[in-house]
């Protein structure tokens, strides 16, 4: 995956093939850098309150837990179109059913094990989380299947799944009785057990299939050889943007929970885009996705500095994942310990969405502590992806 590497570099000069390869990386080491800082306040937010609930939060607070929305909704989307890119002249549809079966299977498996123990600090496994890789995992064994099927088919299940599956609302998940773990698993979310190990289902599968296998179909308007396709791309967020302001605006469809107007504009407009994330409605999905895409020209453009700086970490997403929830972690012990002198019983379990009682650090020192652990991950993933590159036929590929 070739990226523009010298400062002075025209990116009109480089192959329109590598500027759009490089737009994916760019756009996913925008997204997992975007997610660390969620994840840093998930442990270290000092405010006792859930930065969404608009009757207790704080506009700052609210906007830096809204603005990393756009991050599982980018990586879902791209897992699509990198799995349609990758098979350009390297392999087969079979072969890339093979590769995103046994991918999947690994990253549902990475879920309930290692980021189990990095969101944790436990080894208890009677009980886990279905997040984001998990997620991802399920999608890609789904595709695997999908994948067999013309592109246009693909695109068109994707486009259902996300345009429709608010229809499904209503349908509680106790109505097929035994098999109501099926429906949480696929669309409402929720606990559900297997065997001794309880698992809760943040993220149900039928929105987010949906979102991959529309990425799968972009994969084809990004592969157009046109000097309009980044306009259309952006047309298309505008589009998207639109919609939201229709379906969501006029609390028309789309998402479960209307909005409700507020005491003043700034929080009127909070609410309007405080939208459902789990499962991601359709105004959550047209909210994240449309300003990426409304801005497309712009990121096919980027090649400075901080371009270069992003895509080394979207060359190496899942390696930043997994070990960026080990030092946040790690962070936070040190720093909670700092504060009230033990190691409170929530260190040892999943983050309560802040810190505990007597513990955290504002909002200005809660960011500088993100900037720092993206720092402290550059040279890291620089080195992986590199030894990475070096051994493509490795097992590496999977992380």
């Amino acid at each position: 995956m070739t990226v523009l590497r010298e400062r002075s570099e025209d990116p009109r000069s480089v192959p329109a093939t590598y500027r759009r390869v490089a737009v994916v990386d760019l756009l996913r080491g925008l997204a997992i850098v975007l997610m660390a800082l969620d994840h840093v306040r998930e442990f270290l937010q000092a405010e006792q309150v859930d930065p969404l609930n608009l009757a207790q939060t704080t506009a700052p607070l609210f906007f830096t837990r809204w603005v990393t929305h756009v991050c599982p909704s980018l990586f879902l989307l791209l897992a699509g179109t990198a799995s349609a890119l990758s098979m350009e002249g390297r392999r087969t549809r079979p072969q890339q059913a093979q590769f995103l079966l046994v991918r999947g299977l690994w990253l549902v498996v990475l879920e309930l094990t290692v980021v189990h123990v990095g969101w944790q600090f436990n080894f208890h496994f009677q009980s886990a989380l279905g997040q984001v890789i998990w997620a991802t995992g399920w999608s890609m064994i789904c595709m695997a299947g999908l994948i067999l099927l013309p592109w246009w088919v693909i695109t068109a299940v994707g486009l259902l799944l996300i345009f429709g599956h608010n229809a499904l609302d209503s349908v509680a998940a106790e109505r097929f009785g035994d098999f109501a773990w099926l429906w949480r698993f696929l669309h409402a979310g929720g606990g559900i057990r297997y065997g001794t190990c309880d698992i809760y289902v943040a993220y149900p599968l039928i929105p987010w299939v949906g979102v991959m296998a529309a990425g799968f179909g972009f994969a084809r308007l990004l592969r157009w050889d046109s000097p309009h396709r980044a306009s259309v791309i952006s047309l298309l967020g505008v589009v998207m943007l639109a919609l939201f302001v229709v379906l969501r605006g006029c609390n028309i469809f789309g998402d479960p929970s209307p909005w409700q107007p507020q005491s003043t504009p700034l929080r009127s407009l909070m609410a309007i885009l405080n939208c459902q994330k789990y499962p991601p409605s359709l105004s959550y999905l047209l909210i994240t996705l449309g300003p990426v895409f409304a801005a497309w020209p712009l990121w096919e453009r980027a090649h400075g500095p901080l371009a270069r700086f992003l895509i080394v970490f979207g060359r190496v997403p899942l390696f930043f994942y997994v070990v960026h929830l080990f030092v946040i972690h790690a962070i936070t012990v040190v720093i909670v310990y700092a504060q009230v002198g033990s190691f409170p019983d929530w260190l040892w379990g999943f983050p309560p969405g802040h810190a505990g009682p007597g513990a955290g650090v504002s909002l200005p020192v809660l960011f500088l502590i993100w900037i720092s652990v993206v720092l402290i991950h550059y040279p890291l993933c620089r080195w992986y992806d590199g030894l990475k590159s070096r051994r493509p036929r490795s097992l590496l590929r999977f992380l």
